[in-house]
């Protein structure tokens, strides 16, 4: 996972990350594996650290990076 070392996030927009993981994971067929959700992990806090609050879009940009991550 990359390293966000300027990245400052109250509880509130942490709770909202948390939540925006979780409904994205569940949303991924079986077998998930740890790229996937670090592909989407990356991508939430890259996204909430840009300024976006709302779960709904954190979820689909995170997604829409999933689908066009590199497949190994």
């Amino acid at each position: 996972m990359k390293n966000f070392p300027d990245a400052e996030f109250t509880p509130e927009v942490i709770d909202l990350m948390t939540r925006a993981l979780n409904s994205s994971v569940a949303t991924l067929p079986d077998p998930v594996n740890t790229a996937q959700i670090n592909v989407i992990a990356e991508s939430i806090l890259r996204t909430a650290n840009e300024g976006e609050r709302e779960l709904g879009a954190l979820q689909r940009i995170a997604l829409m990076e999933l689908a066009l991550a590199p497949r190994n």
